[in-house]
Parts: C-alpha cells; sequence; structure tokens
C-alpha cells in the first residue's frame, strides 16, 4: 500500500513539473524563435534580449558615496578675468606732432573691457599644484581658485600645453587634500565613472554614468595646437559649461581623466562628455613641472586619419584592414630608421594593440623623445616587431625648453635684412613673415609683413632685442612698425595673457 502512495505521488509531481513548464513556454511569450541561416547547419536559436529580475550580472557598487567623499574636497573653481583692449581704429592725427596733442588726442583709442569666466580643476598635490584645461585659463591676467570650503586663493600659471588641452597651476597653500592618478590605460567600455566640477557657476555637482568610448577624437585642439593630441575616454556623466578642467573618478576615487569637452548642438550637456586620459595628463603635468614645457614625441609617420570617408581610402587605393594605414614616411623620422615603410599598418604599440588612429595619438603622447618603444606593424599579410627610439619635432631627442611668451606669438618672425633695413631708412627691425591663426598675434589686425620697429616705445633692432622686451612685460604692450610700399607708421595693442 505504501509502495503505491509512493509512486502516486511521485507521478503527480512530474505531471505538475511537465504541466508548469509547458503552461510558462505556452503563455509568457518568451518561446525560443528559429531565425533561417545557412541551410546546411539548420536554425539557429535566438531570443529577445531582455532582462530577468533576479539574475545577477557582476558586482555593481551599491553607491558612490565614498568616491564622491575623496573628490569634492579636491576639486576646485577656477574663475578667470580678463581685460580686453579694443580700439577704434581711428587713423592718427596728423596735427598732434604740430600741436603737442599726442598720439592719443583723435586718433586710435584704447579702452579696457574686463571679461570673467569660470571653470574648474583639480588638485594633485598636498602645497596647491592644480590640474586644468588650457582653454579654461588661457588669456586670464587674473585666477582664482575656490576651494569646496570655500577658501579662496590667487592663483599662478605654471605651464600650459595647447595640444592635450592642459595647464597646471598654483596657489600658496599647504596640507590640501588632493586626488591619487590611477590608469586610464585599464578603464574599460561600460565602467561606472563620476564626473565633477563646478557646472553653470553652481557649488560643486557630482554626476554619474558610464564609459561609452575610448579612444575618440573631435579635432577641437585644433583650435589652438598645430600638433592637436586627443584621445578622449566618451562618457555619458552629464557634463555642462563650468566643469571644464574637472575629475573624471572611477568608483574607487582614483583620478582617470580630466573632463575637456562635450558634444552638443545647444552648447550644453546632450548625453556625451569627452575627458583627457589621465596617463597623458600623468606626463604633461610631469613634464611642464620639470622642463616648463611638454615634451611631444613623434613616431615620424603620416597616417590616415579615422575619420577618412569611404570614398578617400579608394580612390587612395586603401583597402580596410586592422591597425594604422601609414600614408607617409619622412626620410630622417623614427619610423624611417626603424623599417617602417608606407602602406603599413601600425597594430600594435608595446604589446598593446592599436585600433584606430586617436589610439596611436594617444599612447604616443605618454612617451618623451628618446624613449624606446617597439612597434608591430602588418606588410603583405605579414607582422614584424621592431625597436624604435622616438623624436621630438626637430628630429632629435634632445630636451625641448620654453620659449617664454615667443610661443605664445604664434607668428613666424625674421631679423630684418641689413637690404631691407637701408630701404626703409632704418636702423633693424622684426619682420612678421606669418601670422598663425592661433596666435595672439592673430588677435590683432596686424598683417603679414608688418615690420616692427619698437616695443613700449623701445627701438628693436632684431628677433632677439624683440624676444628680450616681451619677455620682461606684463599685461600689454604697444607694437609701432610700418609695412613696406606704405606711408606712415601703425601701432598694433598687444595682449600678452590673450586678450586683444
Amino acid at each position: 500500500m505504501k509502495a503505491r502512495q509512493v509512486v502516486a505521488v511521485v507521478l503527480i509531481s512530474a505531471s505538475s513539473a511537465l504541466a508548469t513548464i509547458w503552461g510558462y513556454n505556452h503563455f509568457s511569450g518568451s518561446k525560443t524563435y528559429f531565425y533561417a541561416q545557412d541551410s546546411s547547419l539548420g536554425k539557429m536559436p535566438a531570443n529577445y534580449a531582455k532582462f530577468f529580475d533576479g539574475q545577477k550580472f557582476g558586482n555593481a557598487p551599491a553607491d558612490f558615496t565614498d568616491a564622491a567623499s575623496a573628490a569634492i574636497p579636491a576639486t576646485v573653481h577656477i574663475k578667470t578675468k580678463s581685460v580686453r583692449t579694443v580700439t577704434n581704429n581711428l587713423p592718427k592725427n596728423p596735427f598732434s606732432d604740430l600741436f603737442g596733442l599726442g598720439d592719443d588726442w583723435f586718433g586710435p583709442q584704447m579702452r579696457s573691457i574686463p571679461e570673467m569666466a569660470s571653470g574648474s580643476g583639480v588638485i594633485i598635490s598636498e602645497d596647491g599644484y592644480i590640474v586644468t584645461n588650457n582653454h579654461v585659463i588661457d588669456g586670464a591676467d587674473e585666477l582664482t581658485v575656490t576651494l569646496s570650503n570655500r577658501k579662496s586663493f590667487k592663483a599662478k600659471v605654471i605651464g600650459a600645453d595647447p595640444s592635450t588641452d592642459l595647464a597646471v597651476i598654483k596657489i600658496d597653500a599647504k596640507g590640501l587634500p588632493f586626488l591619487l592618478y590611477g590608469n586610464s590605460d585599464i578603464a574599460k567600455v561600460g565602467q561606472w565613472v563620476l564626473a565633477v566640477g563646478y557646472p553653470l557657476n553652481l557649488e560643486t555637482t557630482v554626476t554619474a554614468g558610464i564609459i561609452s568610448a575610448k579612444g575618440r577624437t573631435l579635432d577641437i585642439n585644433m583650435r589652438q595646437s598645430k600638433t592637436p593630441i586627443e584621445a578622449f575616454i566618451q562618457t555619458d556623466a552629464a557634463v555642462n559649461p563650468g566643469n571644464s578642467g574637472g575629475p573624471l573618478i572611477n568608483p574607487e576615487g582614483q583620478l582617470i581623466g580630466i573632463n575637456s569637452a562635450i558634444a552638443s548642438p545647444t552648447g550644453s550637456y546632450a548625453g556625451y562628455s569627452f575627458t583627457i586620459p589621465v596617463n597623458i595628463v600623468k606626463k604633461v603635468v610631469g613634464d611642464i613641472l620639470k622642463y616648463g614645457t611638454a615634451q611631444r614625441a613623434f613616431l615620424g609617420v603620416r597616417y590616415l586619419p579615422d575619420n577618412a570617408s569611404e570614398e578617400q581610402k579608394k580612390e587612395a587605393g586603401i583597402q580596410d584592414g586592422d591597425g594604422v594605414y601609414i600614408l607617409d614616411v619622412p626620410a630622417d623620422g623614427s619610423a624611417a630608421k626603424a623599417g617602417i615603410e608606407k602602406g603599413d599598418r601600425i597594430t600594435k604599440i608595446n604589446g598593446i594593440g592599436i585600433g584606430s588612429a586617436a589610439d596611436m595619438v594617444g599612447m604616443v603622447a605618454t612617451y618623451r623623445p628618446g624613449d624606446k618603444i617597439s612597434v608591430t606593424y602588418q606588410r603583405n599579410g605579414r607582422e614584424f616587431t621592431v625597436p624604435l627610439v622616438l623624436h621630438n619635432n626637430a628630429g632629435t631627442t634632445e630636451v625641448v625648453k620654453s620659449n617664454g611668451m615667443m610661443d605664445k606669438l604664434g607668428a613666424d618672425l625674421q631679423t630684418l635684412t641689413k637690404k631691407d633695413a637701408s630701404e626703409l631708412n632704418v636702423k633693424g627691425g622684426v619682420v612678421v613673415k606669418s601670422i598663425d591663426e592661433n596666435g595672439l598675434f592673430s588677435k590683432t589686425r596686424m598683417e603679414e609683413g608688418f615690420v616692427i620697429l619698437k616695443v613700449d616705445g623701445k627701438d628693436v633692432y632684431s628677433v632677439e632685442d624683440f624676444k628680450k622686451l616681451l619677455n620682461s612685460a606684463n599685461g600689454s604692450v604697444k607694437l609701432e612698425g610700418v609695412y613696406p610700399g606704405y606711408e606712415g607708421s601703425f601701432q598694433y595693442p598687444l595682449r600678452l595673457n590673450g586678450g586683444q
């Protein structure tokens, strides 16, 4: 009797289980769907990708309070003041010399207009060194740094690198909280991150998101440099005007980047923000503190940009493939000496895969001239790995020293030849051969070919004279000179800190 009862219970249980499974599959709407494939392989099972309650997909942090607590005290508000000089460009009064009226009486009238702006920054040492964006402090006559506890300090610029859009400033303080460097190379797409800063003149603000891509380029740094470096980390953490220069941190509270830009049709946050990887930040900051300027290393190649269209590739006869396609290899460059040729594809640097030109540029940006690296490239279906010594833009491994104010002018200057000086009936001067659109000279109305004869009334006979006068000046100077073939002298006010 007992045996029959046991059998009955087993049969009832089995029937119930089968009925439950059939009912779930029938009514749940999640039946397996088979889509057609190669007939020789049969059909492939597939299903809708949806989340099922109760299923775990990793160990996401419960909250970000610890990371935020570490970042907020080390994030500062940077306010800038720039005095822009404008002129009405009226002609010089022809009777001023006769009647002793001076140049300012009915003539070029200059007026100073203050401009205010703000951004964010990251304290990286207890004695007051702060990292921010170059575009935050560029052109500022006065910098004010406010800590999260509302204490304010005047700051000075230690150095800047327009190519990476980074700058180092310093305040006179001790015992400050600071952020520790993380490692942007191991940051992964999908990883949680926090953006911290002072957006829209609000108090310290923390937003969360994930890394949505790496190795992005926007060509935005071309606005301030002929040799831009862009290998941005892309995130969906909300970043707005004012966040520039603030930190991007991981859930452990480590700095993994400096927020720099947003992609937006309106100028405000629209879903994507872009961050300078901390491994580039570490290198540039180290260069500025040690050498006074960033030490830029070059592979010595011209490569196919990431945004090249399929038509451009087709016209150049370039087929798709892994790595970065090399368009040209200058004979005296590092790559040529290592045996790399036009048509090769660089796929790895020091064994790390290169998926795009931005990846390659970003990785090289973490090295200095003279550093030895290994480069892996493909040629005719074969792979080669060669050692390579990186050079600077002059083709050497020498340390490049800051040229002071001259680096900011954005102009090619040459000492006036004796022949030309004789024709102009002057003892000497400086010829402005060309003007770059990103330099200080571009913010004046000066034209190429102008001959500078005086700086603030002091005679200039050579480029060296001009350099000494500019490096010893503060605020603004007045440049005087002539245009060959034109009568009269011309004057241009020049803001040495960037405004005009």
